[in-house]
């Protein structure tokens, strides 16, 4: 098959492209704003696009035509302060890809959305893809995952004759985007072993995220481009990861602090540019459900490899170790690199893109 795959380099993309290429026999396209070299860089046809502006059509209709799928992953955290990049990236970013998919015929589109798309839950029982993506309102995050449903969902009405697959996983995290996790959520003076001297996790106990590796995604992926199977997929390990499960894998105690107390501490760290983790990622850890993967292990025959708790423990040593990928995206991170990045550029949150 002749695939594309937008934001190629990242945590899921870069893991989908490696294990698209294992399988053989297909033709690769990778599309990301920085592309790798070396080695990394064999076997994909690389293709450097900014999905942000407009004047990305050209590169998208030229990469799209002729493809049997798109995969699109492309989506940004950062700069969190500029709600305007994220916003376009993201929605902008979707749309775009949406008008090339149109103008070529591309046959089969796999979208990847997110448990963040969903709305805020009524009780603890999981969910399935029938539960409505109208997202958390006081997360930007979810907003914007929210608004590329719509976008799908008029896509579809169009009668444009795409497949369209949409795959909702909960966090998704692997060792290799250590480093990443790193430069995104904690601050450039804060070495990666500090995370071996937290004492204490102040944090409500009610907290419970579904996490999910970043393996088992790219298996998923595989698995509806060869099924073409379409419509939504939740992708979650069990059990979900928990306040208590955290704490313990930080080596820290859990201390109940209720959400709301945490939630101002947070925002005035974030405000004051202390830290680049806004309020809406701790908003929807409360408010978004658990997910029931029924749909994934029937259809797909697909079973995460790893449960939640594992997932959490292989990011946290990865935090810790600061591991790093080979992509732009994945790079390593140190204080002093850091720190330079700082101060040529601008901290993180509010850093203007190359």
């Amino acid at each position: 098959m002749r695939i594309v795959v937008t934001g190629a380099t990242g945590n899921i993309g870069s893991v989908v492209v490696q294990r698209l290429r294992a399988e053989g026999g297909h033709d690769l396209v990778g599309m990301a704003r920085r592309l790798p070299g070396g080695p990394d860089g064999r076997g994909v046809d690389w293709r450097p696009v900014d999905l942000t502006a407009d004047t990305c059509h050209r590169a998208l209709v030229e990469a799209f035509t002729g493809a049997d799928a798109v995969v699109h992953l492309a989506w940004g955290f950062q700069p969190s302060h500029d709600l305007a990049y994220l916003a376009e990236l993201g929605v902008g970013g979707t749309r775009r890809v949406l008008r090339a998919v149109t103008e070529t015929g591309v046959p089969h589109l796999v979208h990847m959305s997110s448990v963040g798309a969903y709305s805020p839950k009524r009780d603890d029982r999981p969910v399935d893809e029938s539960w409505p993506t109208g997202g958390v309102p006081s997360s930007r995050y979810s907003r914007h995952k929210s608004a590329a449903e719509r976008l799908l969902d008029r896509h579809e009405a169009s009668g444009a004759g795409t497949l369209v697959t949409r795959l909702r996983p909960g966090i998704v995290g692997q060792r290799a985007a250590g480093s990443a996790l790193l430069r995104y959520g904690v601050p450039a003076l804060v070495p990666s072993k500090a995370l071996d001297l937290l004492p204490v996790l102040p944090m409500d106990r009610r907290l419970t995220v579904p996490m999910v590796h970043t393996d088992d995604v790219a298996d998923a992926v595989a698995a509806v481009l060869h099924r073409r199977a379409g419509g939504a997929f939740n992708l979650a390990a069990d059990p979900p990861v928990t306040a208590a499960v955290l704490a313990d894998a930080l080596g820290a105690r859990l201390v109940h602090v209720p959400s709301a107390v945490v939630r101002v501490a947070m925002s005035a760290a974030w405000h004051a540019r202390l830290q680049q983790v806004d309020t809406g990622w701790l908003d929807m850890g409360f408010a978004l459900p658990t997910l029931d993967t029924t749909r994934a292990r029937t259809e797909l025959d697909w079973a995460p490899a790893k449960d939640g708790p594992q997932v959490l423990a292989e990011v946290i040593e990865g935090m810790r170790e600061a591991a790093s990928g080979r992509t732009p995206v994945l790079r390593p991170r140190t204080v002093l690199g850091a720190l330079g990045d700082a101060v040529r550029r601008g901290p993180v949150a509010v850093r203007r893109r190359p």
